[in-house]
């Protein structure tokens, strides 16, 4: 609720559209602490413009970056997803996947080895050699 009174501060009201479902549902929920939300929400938004530029970015960048994992917005693929359907783009349109009347389908052992080659740990040489 904090997160989005904020931003809905920050952008002085305009939101995406299922920012906005959220915030009246958060709104109508927890109507008795409302003005507790908002007096967070506006003393977050003082604290973040008296911080440095940097800092205020990546802040923001991380806090951006918590909601993506964990409230995923709708018609997005989940940030933490894997597998075929990850390679795809939501975007796109099918016509645009097909081209000259063939689908690229790579072989399923070429799938494999990346799936297990992304998954495998790395150790550095220095690490591995003790030095």
């Amino acid at each position: 609720a904090i997160y989005l009174a904020k931003k809905n501060i920050k952008r002085k009201g305009i939101l995406e559209e299922y920012e906005k479902e959220h915030y009246n549902m958060l709104n109508q929920k927890i109507n008795y602490k409302w003005d507790f939300v908002i007096m967070q929400a506006k003393e977050q938004y003082k604290a973040g413009k008296e911080r440095k530029k940097e800092d205020r970015y990546t802040l923001d960048c991380q806090e951006r970056a918590y909601w993506l994992v964990n409230r995923t917005p709708p018609g997005m693929l989940d940030v933490l997803e894997y597998g075929l359907d990850r390679v795809t783009d939501p975007n796109e349109n099918k016509v645009n996947q097909v081209r000259q009347g063939w689908v690229f389908s790579p072989p399923a052992e070429f799938i494999m080895y990346y799936q297990q080659a992304i998954l495998k740990t790395r150790v550095k040489s220095s690490v591995s050699l003790g030095g």
